[in-house]
């Protein structure tokens, strides 16, 4: 798993993004779903979304929107 960690200027008020890059994004969603669940995570006071996404280049992006 590789990660990213970046500031969010103008993003609400979020101090940083951190995406994570791996070849099974199922495995890492349900990791992150299973640290959620933790008794550590009782004192988080506000989580915050996760999105899941494949990267690919803009023209296999619309070439699978069959553009």
């Amino acid at each position: 798993v590789k990660i990213n960690t970046t500031y969010s200027f103008g993003l609400d008020d979020q101090e940083f993004v951190v995406a994570f890059e791996t070849d099974s994004p199922s495995d890492f969603v349900d990791l992150v779903m299973d640290l959620r669940a933790t008794e550590t995570s009782l004192y988080t006071l506000r989580d915050v979304p996760i999105f899941t996404a494949i990267r690919r280049s803009f023209d296999d992006t619309l070439d699978s929107l069959g553009g």
